[in-house]
């Protein structure tokens, strides 16, 4: 195994972690920022209002995003596998 290769498998990796966590990430904080806008315009201070919806819009994400973020991990594993077997042979 070339340290090229090992680079390769971690590029890899992060590159999938990051399609992945992206837009699970990208719309918390969209409806964080959105409840902190209301929380300050409505001078409402509670600190576990933004925790319910925060975790249904992720959830929705899930739901529909579901399908391809499997896609993309299945395509990861498949390379990661056929690398490991050109290696072994």
């Amino acid at each position: 195994m070339t340290p090229e290769l090992v680079i390769y498998i971690g590029r890899e990796a992060v590159y999938t972690v990051l399609l992945i966590a992206g837009p699970l990430l990208l719309t918390s904080i969209v409806i964080g920022l959105t409840i902190s806008i209301f929380q300050a315009t409505t001078q409402i201070q509670e600190q576990t209002l933004t925790f319910v919806p925060k975790i249904i819009g992720v959830f929705v994400m899930i739901v529909v995003l579901g399908p391809w973020m499997l896609n993309l991990l299945l395509a990861f594993t498949q390379n990661l596998f056929s690398i490991m077997a050109r290696i072994g042979s």
